[in-house]
């Protein structure tokens, strides 16, 4: 009820709506209108009330509820559907679970906060309430398994171009999944799978973007950054995670016929390509040329020692 009280604020931003009208649309009294409206502000929203006027909405909080990243979303399928949490363990472990019971594609998990959030081979990813975007979406793709990573090379497009659309700052991708400004980290990506041989049954795609933090623990201060510190200012999460959204419906949509526009793109974005790299992984250190990405995403490096290796997986650190 809430929230279709919101809705109706919204589509009179520009003016009052009277408490009557809002009764009369919504078949409740009053008086519940006056409760929900009290709701609301303590949800951090401003409203202004007149008499013999209503109601009008002065201010919205920079909150992820379903409401607001509805409103003015500009997709078909990704992010209709959301499910809201002020705090949670981790929203790839929630959405998941609803994968499982049968969730549609493109349903989306955001929190405010998470306390187990995480990132690649199990890395916890700092998750301050109210200052990032921390999510997860859940796709049903019509890609073969191995197919898989180029989900999240898609991801990492979008975030790039997401991001710069609404702050022009430079964006760069390093293989395969973090996002860096001016050579920090801003953002990163986890995929995660449940599939056959050759089926794949869902994908999550968890995105974790520094918004507004501004601090970080001290092993972090000097490769972590934010939007805010880097504009200056803060910066609409809302309107972030909406053009995220948008960007990876678009890239998304073209797969798997027309997969090489998403690899182009990433390549475009790449600081990763034509440098010197060393990839460390449990297993082995590679060090040499990053040369390019194949068409399932693997990292091809000219060695130090005259060969070209493939990688699939693993940490880079560029120099």
């Amino acid at each position: 009820m809430k929230e279709d009280i919101l809705l109706a604020m919204l589509a009179r931003s520009d003016g009052y709506i009277s408490g009557e009208d809002i009764s009369r649309r919504l078949g409740v009294s009053r008086t519940a209108v006056w409760k929900y409206m009290e709701d609301l502000r303590r949800a951090g929203y401003v409203i202004e009330a007149v008499p013999r006027r209503g109601y009008r909405l002065v201010s919205r909080p920079d909150k992820l509820i379903p409401t607001e990243v509805r409103a003015g979303l500009d997709t078909v399928r990704l992010g209709q559907a959301v499910h809201y949490y002020t705090e949670i363990g981790s929203t790839n472990d929630v959405a998941r679970e609803l994968a499982l019971k049968g969730a549609d594609e493109g349903t989306l998990v955001v929190a405010e906060k998470q306390i187990k959030g995480r990132g690649r081979r199990g890395r916890h990813w700092v998750s301050p309430a109210g200052t990032g975007i921390f999510a997860s979406l859940i796709l049903r793709p019509n890609l073969l398994p191995a197919h898989a990573p180029i989900l999240t090379l898609t991801a990492a497009v979008a975030g790039a171009e997401a991001i710069h659309e609404l702050t022009e700052l430079p964006v760069g991708i390093k293989w395969p999944n973090d996002l860096l400004i001016r050579g920090r980290k801003t953002a990163g990506i986890l995929t995660e799978m449940s599939a056959e041989i050759d089926t794949i049954f869902h994908v999550i795609i968890g995105v974790g973007i520094n918004v507004n933090t501004d601090s970080f623990p001290e092993e972090l201060q000097y490769v972590a950054t934010s939007l805010a510190k880097e504009v200056g200012q803060e910066v609409s999460r809302q309107r972030l995670l909406q053009l995220f959204l948008q960007r990876f419906e678009k890239w998304y949509d073209c797969l798997p016929s027309k997969r090489d526009r998403v690899l182009d793109r990433w390549r475009r974005l790449s600081i990763t390509l034509g440098r010197q790299v060393t990839v460390f992984s449990p297993n082995f250190t590679v060090q040499g040329q990053a040369l390019d990405i194949d068409q399932e995403g693997a990292l091809l490096i000219h060695t130090t020692n005259g060969e070209q290796v493939r990688i699939l997986s693993g940490d880079v650190s560029l120099r």
